[in-house]
């Protein structure tokens, strides 16, 4: 099994990439997050997230049932153990840039990549785009963002979402590299 970690501020089009991977590379299976946040329309517990209450997630955290979590726009994000110890098949890991770094020490041989949005006004554009959050969590998302897009520096390979197709195939040409013995990271996808 490969682990493939896919990291970057909210709003950059992690969910969108993945997507897209997910179609090209049937080998691979998204890992289901747990959060405490609400559903938003059209979401499915057990599908795009378990959703947990604030006391079930304290309870799992401290019986030690998460590979990373994080506190994220005042919810908690994280990814169970079990999903990552259950998966058949190669993984992706979609989190938040503090989960990578747990994840990194955890998981070490785990391939991480981060996503960077083309301009902070180009984010900012998605974020209100998507119409999901009220204006006071868009703020706190791209206050956030600052804050991630400083940690770049930090991950080997780095895929800027400015056109869609061309980022996609830099990320399907990077799980491909995952399956080889060389982990050689395709031309473009990093810095």
């Amino acid at each position: 099994m490969s682990v493939l970690v896919v990291t970057g501020p909210s709003g950059v089009g992690k969910g969108t990439l993945i997507k897209h991977l997910l179609e090209r590379r049937p080998d691979y299976r998204l890992s289901v997050s747990a959060t405490t946040r609400e559903p938003r329309s059209g979401e499915v517990d057990g599908r795009d997230y378990h959703f947990l209450s604030e006391q079930e997630f304290e309870r799992r955290l401290a019986a030690g049932d998460f590979l990373e979590h994080a506190l994220y726009a005042g919810n908690h994000y994280g990814t169970l153990k079990e999903e990552v110890e259950r998966a058949a098949g190669n993984l992706v890991l979609e989190i938040e840039v503090e989960g990578a770094r747990q994840v990194r020490k955890a998981l070490p041989e785990a391939i991480q990549v981060f996503i960077a949005p083309p301009s902070d006004a180009a984010l900012r554009e998605r974020l209100v785009r998507r119409q999901t959050d009220a204006p006071e969590v868009i703020e706190r998302r791209l206050a956030r963002a600052r804050e991630e897009l400083d940690a770049r520096k930090e991950f080997k390979r780095v895929i800027v979402n400015d056109d869609l197709e061309r980022a996609v195939d830099e990320l399907v040409e990077l799980a491909a590299t995952i399956d080889s013995p060389s982990h050689v990271p395709p031309e473009g996808a990093h810095e």
